[in-house]
């Protein structure tokens, strides 16, 4: 079945999490403004998707930063009436009890229909369920995604909303599937009858090939929060092993899967290629909302031809000036101006750039180099907090050099993704799955100084559009990489990135144009829809033996061209 007006494969997309506005703050990072852009790009190319998530009441975290540098955790209740209500609501059994959830809609921030269920509303005494974005034990984590798997797959049927495909952005949508295997069962189908007919509709995007974020619950625990929905323990194992595993569970449901980049793809092939039974996973790179996220000044200077700089020094001057208002630091604009913003987490490396002090700190003190950092850690992530304390403590060591801003956010991202010189992306490979602000700042003339993992290795071209660090072939510890990183990294910010910032403008800005030109469709979230409808949702419509996407047709090499005609 398809939309009968435009022949397309009607989509519903199920994620966690959704970063569309810092007004609706249901979003953690990465994972939900990726999921925020794409139903974007889907309104903007009217195509037929809906998204399906939850109202969180109180957010992630608001994170702050206290006296002695650590940072602290508020959550407020936030008021969402202007998220509207359908009307309808819907039930999920949970530890024996009939929980409701209220089915709300947003569509005001030029997406595609978002419905978000919410159990946190006047009289209901099972909001903590909603309550806070990632937040609880293990019993909330699997209430949670009772209620976007189970309860969201019944709003669609209370909504009358036809779907050919079930794409599950991240495993924690899993459990929808169980939901899909539980209607074919009511019908008189047996358990692999049912599991057959259901991965015929469903995609899966797996993220992160850190092992942590993989997750897994015993199914003693699945099965007395009735999780399972009416299936058996040996049943439930057969999905997802012991203990459950939700990306294995979720690889086993679906017809197709996907990685998030090409060198993800590699990476996430080997690690799930001891599952037994799954779908093929192939690779549809990330991509970003480009009018969400690209400077309207810079698009324009670059679509005429005209000076990118001026442009890009009112961008910085924005960014400063927010920097100025929120900190006790006062930042130089005509001296280099280095961006970092990631969640805290070891692999990423934040305090790369500092292990060797006898090199980086006589930059910092002469002023010929700035670094601002943004990011949030885990409300329970004591590790990745120490991480942010650290970078507080450079802060304050370096006043006017280093500046870590706190409570990082949409808001907090766009300003540095367009108002810095150089974006730095230091992850220990092969961990970073995509990483898509870089494209953000690829995009608004903003040069990427990385290493070559996720999106980087289909992105910059080193002196060119960006600037690579040279790869270690096989490190034989993460200390060896760790060293071999730091020197590269020294080496071409001394002898490559300073002298051409501070010494040949004409070569930065021609960087910065091969930088836009480079990143702007290849990497937009337009090119990655387009991308899961070629690939993998007629894939599943039309039940393709052979992959027909275009760009894998011979002789169709202008993938951009075909899709603009």
């Amino acid at each position: 079945m398809v939309q009968p007006a435009t022949g397309l494969p009607r989509v519903a997309y199920f994620c966690m999490e959704y970063g569309l506005s810092a007004r609706l703050p249901i979003y953690a990072g990465g994972l939900g403004v990726l999921a925020g852009d794409y139903l974007k790009a889907a309104r903007e190319l009217h195509l037929p998707v809906i998204g399906i998530g939850i109202l969180w009441r109180h957010d992630y975290t608001e994170q702050f930063i206290g006296e002695n540098g650590w940072p602290y955790d508020i959550y407020p209740n936030y008021d969402y009436r202007f998220v509207k209500d359908t009307g309808l609501t819907v039930t999920v059994n949970i530890q024996g009890k009939d929980i409701a959830c209220r089915v709300r809609l947003v569509d005001q921030y030029e997406n595609a229909p978002l419905y978000l269920l919410d159990t946190n509303f006047p009289g209901s005494s099972h909001g903590w369920i909603t309550g806070r974005l990632y937040g609880g034990g293990t019993r909330e984590r699997i209430a949670q995604e009772m209620v976007l798997g189970i309860a969201g797959m019944r709003a669609l049927r209370a909504l009358s909303i036809e779907v050919d495909v079930y794409h599950f952005n991240e495993g924690h949508a899993v459990l929808g599937g169980l939901e899909l295997i539980r209607e074919q069962l009511d019908k008189g189908s047996s358990f692999d009858e049912a599991w057959r007919s259901v991965r015929r509709k469903i995609i899966f995007t797996t993220h992160t090939p850190v092992e942590a974020g993989n997750e897994k619950h015993a199914p003693a625990e699945l099965m007395m929060m009735g999780a399972n929905n009416g299936l058996t323990e040996e049943q439930m194992r057969r999905l997802g092993g012991e203990p459950f595993n939700m990306t294995e569970a979720a690889l086993r449901l679906c017809q197709a899967a996907n990685a998030v980049s090409k060198l993800h793809g590699y990476t996430a092939r080997a690690m799930w290629r001891h599952v037994a039974g799954t779908g093929p996973i192939f690779s549809v790179t990330n991509g970003v909302h480009t009018r969400t996220w690209q400077s309207v000044e810079i698009r324009r200077a670059f679509e005429l031809g005209e000076d990118l700089w001026q442009p890009h020094m009112r961008a910085k001057e924005r960014l400063i000036t927010y920097a100025c208002q929120h900190t006790d630091a006062l930042l130089n604009p005509e001296a280099l101006l280095v961006g970092f913003a990631r969640r805290a987490a070891s692999y990423k490396r934040s305090d790369l750039i500092f292990r060797d002090a006898e090199v980086i700190e006589p930059l910092l003190r002469a002023g010929k180099l700035q670094l601002i950092f943004s990011g949030k850690a885990h409300p329970d992530d004591e590790y990745g907090k120490r991480i942010i304390r650290d970078l507080v403590i450079m802060d304050r060591k370096f006043k006017n050099s280093v500046i870590f801003l706190e409570n990082y956010s949409m808001e907090i991202a766009l300003l540095m993704i367009q108002g810095c010189d150089v974006w730095l992306n230091n992850p220990l490979r092969p961990f970073e799955a995509s990483g898509t602000s870089g494209m953000k700042a690829a995009m608004n003339g903003v040069l990427n100084l990385s290493v070559v993992d996720g999106w980087i290795g289909e992105g910059p071209q080193h002196g060119i559009s960006g600037w690579l660090l040279d790869q270690l072939t096989n490190p034989g510890s993460a200390e060896e990489q760790n060293s071999h990183d730091l020197q590269q990294l020294y080496k071409v910010l001394l002898h490559e990135v300073l002298p051409t910032y501070y010494h040949d403008r004409e070569k930065w800005t021609d960087m910065m144009r091969a930088s836009i030109d480079m990143s702007h469709y290849k990497f937009s979230a337009s090119r990655m829809i387009r991308e899961y409808y070629d690939l993998l949702y007629h894939r599943v419509t039309e039940a393709q033996a052979d992959i027909t996407a275009p760009w894998m047709i011979p002789g169709l090499h202008n993938t951009e061209q075909y899709y603009r005609q």
